[in-house]
């Protein structure tokens, strides 16, 4: 009898951990599909995706301008490289929402009630970063290359080399500006302080610096534009933590009073 307990018992726990992979399995596919619909419906436009990426840097050069390839297949890959990049940036809600259907049935209540308003603001912060990164960071950084360069220098960019370095300022500022999710979390979590966070100030802001060094071209100008808003960012983390902090005292002191 226990022999037969014993054999079922393995079986028993594999059920659950196949049903999770099956279910992984088929959110992955169903994420998978959802970004190719997106690509195939933009592939047509990839050149004009490609010109409103361009459009910071061409509207600075002098007219007639244009930019040229370096590489046999830079015309085919480039914009088809940035079409792929631009169906999954448009397709993150569906994906973490995918994500989150699968991890919501382990969390309890109260985690789903902080869960979700995360998600959905670190979403959106993403987004303020990459739109931050094209209207303001582009035209001031492609206005400061192009004008500190000698004048006997011709700016003609290789499409690929450009799309790598937008590509590049677009993820960094799309990241820095998760900077109050993160903050806020170290803070909820109880992991810091909000006290310890404000006393390390000075190493914020020098990390800061650092990062904009080294996620940036190596200029003044380029680090400043990411170094400045990850500090104001890091600052907007610590209100949302010293709010927090009142709410949780406030509520201990009902409960004491209870």
């Amino acid at each position: 009898m226990s022999h037969s307990d014993d054999s079922r018992n393995p079986g028993q726990a594999q059920a659950p951990l196949i049903e999770h992979l099956v279910e992984l399995r088929s959110r992955l596919l169903r994420a998978v599909l959802v970004i190719l619909v997106i690509f195939l419906g933009l592939y047509a436009f990839a050149n004009e995706i490609y010109a409103f990426v361009a459009q910071p840097l061409m509207a600075l050069l002098p007219e007639g301008s244009q930019m040229i390839a370096t590489e046999v297949a830079s015309p085919f890959l480039a914009p088809f490289k940035l079409t792929l990049v631009v169906a999954v940036f448009i397709a993150v809600p569906f994906v973490l929402h995918q994500a989150w259907a699968f991890v919501a049935p382990g969390l309890y209540d109260n985690e789903k009630a902080l869960a979700l308003p995360l998600l959905a603001s670190s979403v959106v912060l993403f987004y303020a970063g990459a739109a931050f990164a094209y209207y303001v960071v582009f035209p001031l950084l492609f206005q400061f290359f192009t004008q500190t360069g000698p004048e006997q220098v011709a700016v003609m960019t290789d499409i690929n080399q450009y799309l790598n370095f937008v590509l590049k300022l677009f993820f960094a500022f799309g990241v820095a500006f998760e900077i109050p999710i993160a903050t806020f979390l170290l803070v909820l979590t109880g992991a810091t302080t909000v006290e310890s966070l404000s006393r390390k100030r000075p190493y914020v802001i020098l990390g800061c610096f650092v990062v904009g060094m080294l996620m940036t071209p190596p200029d003044v100008v380029s680090q400043s534009l990411l170094a400045v808003p990850m500090y104001l960012l890091y600052e907007v983390g610590l209100l949302f933590g010293r709010l927090v902090r009142r709410k949780r005292d406030a509520e201990a002191a009902d409960e004491d009073e209870a």
